[in-house]
């Protein structure tokens, strides 16, 4: 989710990284060089002895402070308890994360400026809590000290942004406050009055449109509680159990480690939105499983980057994005996983079937019998984990609001390991999962804590109808043009920023023009959500890509390239949120598509995805040539619900059944082996 500079993604592998056995599973060691390559939240200090537990027990503490303002036991002010939340956010974030990489080689090592800065930047968000009700009777007037507490905390959030999130979200957000400040500098229709220094401070630090503004305040209640309840479920041991059960329903089928690698993720993202993180975590062992089985380096490497970035879209548990977009569109999240259930099928298909063609044509078998464990056996064992991702869906279903689904859904999850001896929490594991939410939480807060400025000076200046406008007249009121700028720009802006600011950036200033265009809220947000998404696999900063190819020491662009093939649904199918947003269920707030339309429609997109994979990857019942290829543009249709769209994309998909069986007498396209092609004489 995090973004870093280019200069470390030209490296291939990690730095001073020892050579390995390339179909071996990587080691621990490499696997956190990799995350700390690609993943600026884990480039965090190490401490060990006195200060370690000193650091534990005061994350421990602030979960624990976390769970009790999100639940009826204290009710604070929301300005307070954003706040504070904020304020040791920035504590936690300076102790933890260092000014340099140079300070990462030294143990217990805190200089002594970030001592002062934290206390600073903390104290700035705490003098907001204490002065609370002098600053609300000030009715927007703020006092000299008010604005220099105020920049000092501004100038700080800005510092953990730099070293947790990266610079580009900084310079981001410093050139939308450069907008608000010189807005009367700017000549034409993005020009403005301009605000002063001192009215810009007041609006971003002292009032709920900006820093603690929406951002902060879904990042403190819903993402928090559900991070919370993903380390919970990572110290139940489902993460090893997701991709052991992938092997075992995969595993010896037709290009079997590829395909467990997309069902392992696929899994992994019901309790990870990290597109990194996934790749990095599972990738370690299905990269080298693929490679080992006869997959190109790349390819194996972009298998596992776009199934893992896949994780922010796949319900029940959605990227940090998606409970943003509950708060941003008054739409609950129930509905909203309701609605990306179709989308993350049709993605994780298409995947699943370009590495089944792509083993095909490669004539690549699945993995020794004695290499893949019992699906029985593996539930008997573990299965009862799934219960707590199932109680979640119950609760949402039941009208629990999100985080107090979360909050007790971590209670089942403790309970539910105690059933079996290897899957329950010890207490040391229990306080480990406390530990790790807020260890997890750090960068996220900060990031929405920074969409927070973003926010304020969209609303302050009216940039978002201002720029709708824009487009609108540039679009020339076509809505396809409209959707493909849309498309730009959510991608390089994903290319740069977390997906959680890329979502707030382009739900405040672009999906109201969209939605002015006549395509329902739902499928306007969701639409600019997917492609803040897929920027993590397209080149040139694919970093869920470059992270696979530093495991499988393949070139970094080549496996985006791949990755951005594989990941082929996650452009077309936004447009089709535009178009026909009966695909979400609707995409309005209301479920107003008739089951068995939801049937139809889920049927015939998934033959779309069967043709655009065989015509990306050339390969159907045996290989394709051009014509047939270019037939299976035909999948596009399925994919659109419409009766007669699918009418024809189903006439499309028996033509080239009828060419291929011409070809080869045969139509059948799961199995592994490819026919022989019938000569001209039997053909005839």
């Amino acid at each position: 989710m995090d973004s870093d500079g280019k200069k470390d993604l030209k490296m291939q592998s990690p730095p001073n990284a020892a050579p390995v056995n390339d179909e071996a599973p990587v080691s621990e060691e490499e696997i956190h060089e990799i995350m700390a390559q690609y993943d600026k939240e884990s480039r965090v200090r190490t401490f060990i002895g006195t200060r370690k537990t000193v650091v534990r027990w005061l994350f421990i503490a602030f979960t624990c402070y976390a769970i009790i303002i999100n639940s009826p036991l204290l009710r604070l002010p929301a300005q307070i308890h954003k706040a504070s939340y904020v304020g040791f956010i920035i504590l936690f974030c300076i102790l933890m994360f260092p000014f340099n990489k140079k300070d990462l080689r030294h143990v217990n090592y805190i200089p002594w400026y970030d001592w002062i800065i934290g206390l600073l930047g903390g104290g700035a968000f705490f003098y907001y809590v204490f002065a609370y009700e002098k600053i609300v009777s000030q009715m927007g007037r703020i006092t000299t000290l008010d604005m220099v507490i105020g920049i000092i905390g501004i100038l700080i959030l800005f510092e953990c942004c730099r070293r947790s999130v990266g610079l580009p979200l900084i310079v981001v957000v410093s050139i939308f406050i450069c907008y608000a400040i010189f807005g009367d500098f700017i000549p034409g229709r993005f020009g403005h009055n301009g605000f002063s220094l001192q009215r810009t401070v007041q609006f971003l630090f002292y009032t709920q449109e900006g820093v603690i503004g929406t951002p902060i305040q879904v990042c403190s209640t819903f993402i928090f509680i559900f991070i919370l309840f993903g380390a919970f479920l990572e110290k139940t041991g489902i993460g090893q159990f997701f991709i052991d059960l992938a092997n075992a329903i995969a595993g010896r089928a037709v290009g079997g480690p590829a395909k467990v690698a997309v069902i392992a993720s696929a899994l992994e993202g019901t309790v990870s939105g990290s597109s990194v993180a996934n790749t990095v975590g599972s990738g370690s062992f299905t990269i080298p499983m693929m490679k080992r089985l006869g997959y190109r380096p790349e390819f194996a490497a972009a298998v596992e980057a776009t199934a893992s970035t896949g994780g922010q879209i796949m319900p029940p548990i959605m990227g940090a994005a998606a409970f943003l977009m509950a708060e941003m569109t008054n739409i609950s999240y129930a509905r909203i996983i309701l609605a990306a259930v179709i989308p993350a099928v049709l993605y994780f298909t298409t995947i699943l079937l370009q590495v089944h063609f792509e083993a095909k044509r490669l004539g690549l078998r699945g993995l020794p019998p004695e290499e893949i464990p019992r699906a029985w056996t593996l539930l008997k064992e573990k299965g009862h984990l799934f219960l707590a991702i199932i109680a979640i869906v119950v609760f949402l279903s039941a009208g629990f609001t999100a985080s107090y689904s979360a909050l007790l859904a971590c209670g089942v999850a403790i309970i539910m390991s105690m059933f079996r001896k290897d899957t329950r929490l010890t207490v040391t594991a229990f306080f480990d999962a406390l530990e790790n939410g807020t260890r997890n939480s750090i960068g996220v807060s900060v990031a929405c804590a920074m969409a927070g400025c973003i926010v304020g000076v969209v609303t302050r200046t009216g940039l978002g109808i201002t720029f709708a406008g824009a487009l609108q007249q540039l679009s020339g009121g076509h809505l396809i043009l409209a959707l493909f700028f849309c498309m730009i720009a959510s991608i390089v802006l994903g290319m740069g920023v977390p997906t959680t600011a890329n979502y707030v950036i382009m739900a405040t200033v672009t999906a109201p023009m969209v939605m002015q265009l006549g395509v329902p809220i739902l499928a306007a947000h969701m639409f600019v959500f997917y492609f803040g998404i897929v920027a993590d696999v397209t080149p040139p900063v694919a970093l869920a890509a470059y992270a696979g190819s530093a495991i499988a020491r393949s070139d970094p662009l080549k496996t985006g390239l791949f990755a951005s093939r594989l990941a082929i649904c996650a452009f077309i199918t936004p447009y089709v949120f535009a178009y026909s947003p009966e695909i979400l269920f609707g995409g309005t707030a209301a479920i107003d598509v008739h089951f068995l339309e939801m049937i139809r429609v889920a049927f015939t997109s998934l033959l779309g995805a069967l043709l655009i994979a065989s015509g990306i990857t050339g390969c159907f019942v045996g290989p394709m040539n051009i014509l047939e290829r270019i037939l299976c543009l035909g999948g596009l249709l399925l994919i659109i619900p419409s009766w007669q769209t699918d009418v024809i994309g189903i006439g499309v998909m028996i033509l080239i059944l009828f060419l291929q069986w011409q070809k080869y007498g045969s139509i059948n396209f799961i199995s592994g082996v490819v026919p022989q092609r019938r000569s001209k004489h039997k053909a005839a």
